[in-house]
């Protein structure tokens, strides 16, 4: 019985996605809840199981192409081989296999000996180009020395070990006994091979590489929030001398009785709360004609994944600890890096804090992330002279950019908020209280 393999509910808000890879070929075994392909969204890559066992019948749409939730992309023909069978062709599943030397009519031996040198079963010759195995080497069992399927995987079970050498340079699936090739890096899910080089009228060369569905939905995005919003940004530095002697102080302590460091990311995010608590129309969003005031705490954190930048978010932060902050935000980078993020964790979002700062940025101008109205972009810290008290002093200072959509904030609340953010940064124990 066919089953087809549906493009599931990808999460809120997401109805496309890119068929990154198949991970099994027409023809393998599959089990219920096996990892049939891998779907790229704008957010995260999925695994999309069987959900019955059988065989992968057929493939209706290949990788690359762009899919939409209920979509049929295959077929599992669940009756087509027992599970974790692979299935062979007719003539194979006609009757149990017999023994070797009687192995001619279930491996269509019959046929002429034209298909190739050496005299080598259609069905052999199949699984010898799947397993890259070389058939000069395999000693026949079948009639007149004929090559058939069980020659084969009796080969590939137990090789010479005069063979294991050859085997390890052999493009085969088998795992070599002692030591692997280097393997080259997997192309990023979603991402076309590199076409050759074009050559152009001026001589010079060039590459069209296609656009990650992470990519593309980034530009969109993007231009979007340029298009739809009267986005505006306004700039202050704050002295980091307080916050860098505090963590100077505890970082060790801290992470003993946590088991992570104290980071600047918990500082930020509890003073922007602070000042989010006393201008909450930086806290909202536009639908249609109203403002949504959000009096919840659901702060992004941006970070610079491989493929794009993706926005993780720290549930209700106002009921958080600096170490349970830290502590997430530790968990998302790693996640990021392995790439199993969930749809959960990127969801929503009330505020967003970018930090150009980790890669060297000293000032710059963070994009709406719609459809909030408000973004915190810190940079780069850096040892200036700066006026206290009427003298000048070296001191650790870091540029902050706050950009937000002036259809609902006015300039006055913008700039005021910004300078809540200072006031809390530059005394953190107010934080205690205010965050």
């Amino acid at each position: 019985m066919p089953i087809e393999i549906k493009v599931p509910d990808l999460g809120e808000s997401i109805v496309e996605a890119t068929i990154a890879e198949w991970l099994k070929a027409v023809g393998d075994p599959v089990k219920a809840g096996e990892p049939v392909l891998t779907l790229e969204t704008d957010k995260v890559d999925l695994d999309v199981g069987a959900t019955q066992d059988g065989v992968l019948a057929e493939i209706r749409v290949e990788q690359g192409a762009d899919v939409k939730v209920g979509d049929v992309v295959g077929i599992i023909d669940e009756s087509a081989a027992p599970a974790g069978q692979k299935p062979a062709p007719a003539a194979e599943e006609s009757a149990p296999t017999p023994p070797a030397e009687e192995a001619a009519p279930a491996e269509a031996d019959t046929e002429p000996e034209a298909e190739g040198p050496g005299r080598v079963s259609p069905v052999a010759r199949k699984l010898a180009e799947e397993k890259g195995v070389d058939l000069s080497q395999v000693k026949g069992s079948g009639v007149h020395g004929r090559v058939v399927k069980e020659d084969i995987e009796r080969y590939l079970a137990a090789p010479a070990p005069s063979e294991q050498a050859r085997l390890s340079e052999a493009p085969t699936q088998l795992k070599p006994p002692a030591e692997k090739p280097a393997e080259a890096p997997k192309p990023t899910p979603g991402w076309s091979p590199t076409p050759p080089p074009l050559q152009t009228r001026d001589g010079k060369r060039e590459e069209r590489i296609r656009m990650s569905r992470r990519r593309r939905t980034i530009a969109e995005r993007l231009v979007e929030a340029q298009r739809t919003a009267a986005m505006l940004t306004t700039f202050n530095e704050i002295d980091m001398t307080a916050i860098m002697a505090l963590r100077a102080r505890r970082k060790e302590d801290f992470k003993a009785r946590y088991g992570v460091s104290l980071g600047l990311t918990s500082f930020f995010v509890k003073a922007v709360i602070g000042a989010l608590k006393q201008f909450p129309r930086l806290n909202a969003e536009i639908d249609g004609d109203e403002m949504v005031l959000k009096h919840y705490y659901d702060i992004g954190i941006a970070i610079g994944a491989e493929e794009g930048l993706i926005v993780p978010v720290l549930r209700d932060a106002d009921r958080m600890s600096f170490a349970e902050i830290e502590r997430k935000v530790r968990e998302f980078v790693e996640q990021s890096q392995s790439g199993t993020l969930s749809l959960e964790d990127l969801r929503g979002g009330t505020f967003t804090i970018t930090n150009g700062g980790v890669f060297g940025s000293l000032l710059s101008t963070p994009i709406l992330n719609p459809p909030q109205v408000g973004i915190l972009g810190l940079h780069k810290i850096e040892d200036r002279p700066v006026a206290v008290n009427g003298q000048v002093e070296i001191r650790p200072m870091m540029y902050v950019a706050l950009s937000y959509d002036h259809r609902i904030v006015d300039g006055r609340e913008a700039v005021q908020f910004l300078v809540r953010v200072k006031e809390l940064a530059e005394d953190p124990e107010t934080l205690l209280i205010e965050g």
